[in-house]
């Protein structure tokens, strides 16, 4: 369904899947799991062009992707954060330049890595409106988002309950930042979940009925405030 584009980022360009309905739509960025640009997330693009939006994945790792942990933790850990915030800047001014993108603003939602990306988002745009963080990992020590740029934003954390023992006191303290910058931030918890239960191509961890439930919040948040 979708192709191949480039848009400016770092002084120079930055690839990335994008997808979109034949009469245009809201815009939304997809940032991948650890894993990288692999076919669950170019899948998810398609579903968000079939749901109605111009979505774009950037490619953070130029090129390189993964199946194996020990690989996808080395090429996590070997992000850098401030790049990474270029693509993302990027990918939103390249999306509602675009004439078949809507929406004046960007929704952005990411996996895992992606989560802590997508909170990011918020921080390092103006044009990124809401942000959807699927059980966020942030394992830069240069992570340090200015939150103040959240004012009015919304954000919506999908949590899962086998993270709340390692992952928890940092979903809240990112909670009380944001908030306490003005954004808007709703938690979203899944019993009996594991960790990428949004994952259908895990078997292992996919949760058909959270992962639905999570769907629909998400297209509901991008559907009230991308416009």
């Amino acid at each position: 369904m979708g192709e191949i584009v480039e848009f400016a980022s770092n002084g120079g360009t930055c690839t990335g899947y994008l997808a979109g309905p034949a009469g245009g739509g809201p815009a939304v960025i997809v940032i991948q799991e650890w894993w990288g640009l692999v076919p669950h997330i170019l899948e998810l693009v398609d579903r968000f062009a079939a749901a109605g939006f111009v979505a774009l994945a950037p490619d953070f790792y130029r090129g390189s992707a993964t199946t194996e942990p020990d690989e996808a933790k080395k090429l996590m850990i070997g992000l850098q954060v401030a790049k990474a915030a270029k693509d993302i800047a990027g990918a939103a001014a390249y999306l509602v330049a675009r004439p078949d993108v809507s929406s004046s603003n960007v929704g952005v939602v990411g996996f895992c890595m992606g989560g802590g990306l997508s909170l990011l988002a918020g921080s390092v745009s103006d044009d990124v409106a809401a942000t959807v963080a699927f059980y966020p990992a942030t394992p830069w020590p240069d992570y340090h988002p200015d939150w103040s740029a959240y004012r009015d934003k919304q954000v919506l954390i999908h949590k899962a309950e086998s993270d709340e023992a390692h992952a928890g006191p940092m979903i809240a303290a990112l909670t009380t930042d944001i908030i306490a910058a003005g954004g808007n931030v709703v938690i979203q918890n899944y019993p009996g979940s594991q960790h990428a239960f949004f994952n259908d191509d895990r078997p292992e961890v996919f949760a058909a009925d959270h992962a639905s439930v999570a769907w629909q919040r998400t297209l509901d948040l991008f559907h009230s405030t991308l416009r």
